[in-house]
């Protein structure tokens, strides 16, 4: 199921009388439970269940918690002064390489070129390569292997 429909699915709990959704497709289930606005859930939680595996689902449980309880903000993402900044094109976990125990895709100091694979982001257990768009050499690497990624998120910086 792709973000755009589970973002529709969303939206359509959040904006209706529906307290819950269920919705089988052949690439698996997905539940959506409206948090209720008198319960105190801290934002960025969700409820845990055999039929709820992506934590992408986070923001639609906690719409009505988020005004319930205050949240904190995020840690500031430190810009890099100089070079091309490779982002996450989704939200997802970062891997630095192929599978676990292979060797990483790229290295700091590495020359790559517009289109060599960098980076892979598993998003609802579908592992997405990420590849450069501009030819140079990788001088940082911002995400740690197995972190957690925000769509436009910095990953890497290319000069």
């Amino acid at each position: 199921m792709d973000l755009r429909k589970l973002k529709t699915l969303v939206d359509l709990v959040s904006e209706s009388n529906i307290s819950e959704l269920e919705i089988t497709e052949a690439e698996g289930k997905v539940r959506i439970v409206k948090a209720d606005p008198g319960m105190a859930r801290p934002a960025g939680t969700w409820i845990p269940g055999p039929a709820l595996t992506a934590p992408m689902m986070a923001p639609a449980i906690a719409t009505a918690a988020s005004t319930a309880a205050p949240t904190q903000p995020a840690a500031p993402v430190a810009a890099p002064e100089t070079g091309h900044v490779i982002r996450s094109p989704m939200v997802g976990t970062f891997y630095r390489s192929s599978s676990p125990g292979a060797k990483p895709l790229v290295e700091v100091g590495q020359a790559v070129k517009e289109g060599d694979p960098i980076c892979i982001i598993e998003a609802m257990k579908i592992m997405n390569e990420i590849d450069a768009d501009k030819a140079g050499t990788i001088t940082k690497i911002l995400v740690e292997n197995g972190q957690a990624v925000e769509f436009d998120q910095p990953l890497l910086v290319i000069e």
